[in-house]
């Protein structure tokens, strides 16, 4: 595990070079339709507990979400709709925080998944530095089928040069949606979080409200 302060992300890469933004603009269709980051854990939005999980790590932070504006303004981030209509999926976010975006690296998190890592910023820019990569994905432990535990890329966990903006931008002019897709093109590494006292459910999700009081009754 790289050894960095909550405040620096990696010996070469300080923290003001990294804006994190919280992914909170899905349809939450698996939750009825309601707005999945305003849906409470432990007594608050998901969304402002992922933000709060994440504002040590880095620089800045943001949010994107497409309803509710209001509600997530009061967070006290700036709040960026999709830069795409129609609830474009993942890389919608990846392209509005990446419009918005005005340090070197653009750090993603979603807001369904509150047991993320609090080093999750130091691991993967330190990965990045050591690869030489331009896009990092976070992979981490998930339960296959047959209920083993595997590593897995977790491709909303995001560590992506601002350089990617007029890529991304072409990529999905031309219809482009999955995100394996567009980040093969690019230099990139998986950063693993499966070393010995890492969390095994770090990047659990609720799709659903049985999933959020699940992970909830976990902490």
């Amino acid at each position: 595990m790289d050894s960095c302060s909550p405040h620096t992300p990696s010996a070469l890469l300080p923290a003001a070079d990294f804006t994190g933004m919280v992914l909170a603009g899905g349809r939450g269709s698996r939750m009825g339709g309601v707005d999945k980051g305003l849906q409470a854990f432990l007594g608050q939005p998901l969304a402002l507990h992922a933000l709060q999980r994440l504002q040590p790590q880095v620089g800045m932070c943001m949010l994107n979400a497409n309803r509710h504006l209001e509600v997530y303004q009061g967070f006290h981030v700036p709040v960026h709709p999709d830069v795409l209509p129609d609830y474009a999926g993942p890389l919608a976010g990846f392209l509005t925080g990446l419009t918005h975006c005005t340090t070197p690296w653009l750090l993603t998190v979603p807001c369904d998944s509150p047991r993320f890592p609090r080093d999750l910023a130091a691991r993967m820019a330190a990965t990045a530095v050591r690869e030489h990569a331009q896009i990092v994905l976070a992979a981490g432990p998930e339960a296959g089928r047959d209920g083993a535990l595997q590593l897995r890329p977790q491709p909303v966990f995001a560590l992506l040069h601002s350089s990617l903006l007029p890529s991304l931008q072409d990529f999905v002019q031309r219809g482009g949606r999955k995100i394996d897709a567009w980040t093969a093109q690019h230099a990139q590494a998986l950063c693993h979080f499966d070393a010995a006292g890492d969390d095994v459910h770090a990047f659990a999700n609720a799709n659903t409200l049985q999933e959020l009081r699940l992970l909830e009754a976990s902490v």
